[in-house]
């Protein structure tokens, strides 16, 4: 009787365990099919991720944990400076246009630091261009994430988007002016692009606003979208007899003549993605990629972030913090002579 009394009494608690397990399961299906796309390298990735059959790319990409954890992403596997590229092709063509918000979002972990070498997506528009023919030149729309090279003192992540002019029908790449830098540890970061109806696009690190910029100013982007009204006119040439003394007839300028290239427009017509590229070239192994997300909600995207990418970067943080700690005090022994560190 005693025995069937706790059992009893243990029910309801069992029973909320398999509530807050359902609730979970939900949620995360929930998460799956608000989401446009979503990848978390959970599974083997070949057959659906289609590496490069050119020969300059010979970087090895592995499915591997990320280190303290369980959590598997796409790794790139060399030591040595290689050039990587991968390409996973979307099931349907994401459009920029029909949505009123997408956000772009990833994480990315440089388990052994970055002297040189980029970690960045590329979102490319649609091709007709055979299987493995992915490399650095692709079509793509935008181009979002981090790189690094101490040498020549790069560090950014970027956001460059190509735009069709309407009137010269070539693609233009506008980069993000004043872009943030990339975070200086080996810990978990995830990227995030908010593409809004009003022209204006936000990046954020790690949750955190970084920047926030219009694609129609001219202070934002490089070159800005929309050309100058007028250009000097290529064909003009200076006088034979024209004086460059700035007291007599003043250095000579040609003619402004209209831009044939110029075009207004209230928001850029960006072309749809079709699939995501990952093509770098890097001196460092252990760059991992992970929870590669695209969405048209900003609360889907923070939903990602605090149950994939939360729960690890708080225990890299603190594994970090016991490690600066403990060398710390290795350091405060050595200074004061500690005999059994001296011998």
């Amino acid at each position: 009787m005693e025995r069937r009394r706790k059992i009893t009494e243990l029910r309801p608690l069992v029973l909320l365990i398999a509530a807050c397990f359902a609730l979970q399961i939900h949620a995360s299906s929930e998460n799956d099919v608000d989401a446009i796309f979503y990848e978390p390298f959970d599974e083997s990735f070949e057959g659906r991720w289609i590496v490069s059959a050119k020969d300059e790319y010979k970087g090895v990409w592995k499915l591997s944990k990320s280190e303290g954890h369980d959590d598997y992403g796409l790794v790139l596997s060399e030591k040595e400076a290689r050039k990587y590229a991968v390409v996973k092709e979307l099931d349907e063509a994401v459009s920029l246009k029909d949505r009123t918000t997408i956000v772009l979002q990833f994480e990315v972990r440089l388990q052994n630091g970055l002297e040189c070498g980029g970690a960045y997506l590329k979102y490319l528009r649609p091709q007709e261009a055979p299987e493995g023919y992915f490399d650095n030149d692709p079509p793509y729309s935008i181009m979002f994430g981090p790189e690094k090279c101490e040498c020549v003192s790069t560090n950014k992540v970027h956001f460059i988007f190509k735009h069709k002019n309407p009137k010269s029908g070539e693609y233009v790449e506008h980069h993000l002016k004043n872009p943030p830098s990339v975070p200086a540890d080996k810990l978990s970061h995830v990227y995030t692009a908010i593409l809004k109806p009003d022209s204006e696009v936000t990046i954020l690190v790690d949750g955190e606003e970084k920047n926030k910029a219009s694609f129609l100013s001219t202070q934002d982007f490089e070159p800005a979208l929309i050309p100058a009204k007028t250009i000097p006119d290529p064909n003009a040439v200076k006088p034979d007899n024209w004086d460059e003394n700035p007291s007599y007839k003043g250095i000579w300028k040609s003619q402004q003549i209209p831009n044939p290239d110029y075009f207004e427009t209230e928001k850029p017509d960006f072309e749809a993605i079709a699939a995501i590229g990952i093509e770098i070239w890097t001196m460092q192994d252990g760059i991992l990629f992970d929870n590669i997300l695209i969405a048209d909600d900003e609360k889907v995207a923070e939903s990602y972030r605090i149950t994939t990418w939360k729960p690890k970067f708080d225990v890299e943080k603190e594994k970090q913090k016991a490690e600066d700690a403990a060398g710390g005090l290795f350091s405060s022994f050595q200074i004061v002579g500690v005999p059994f560190l001296d011998a």
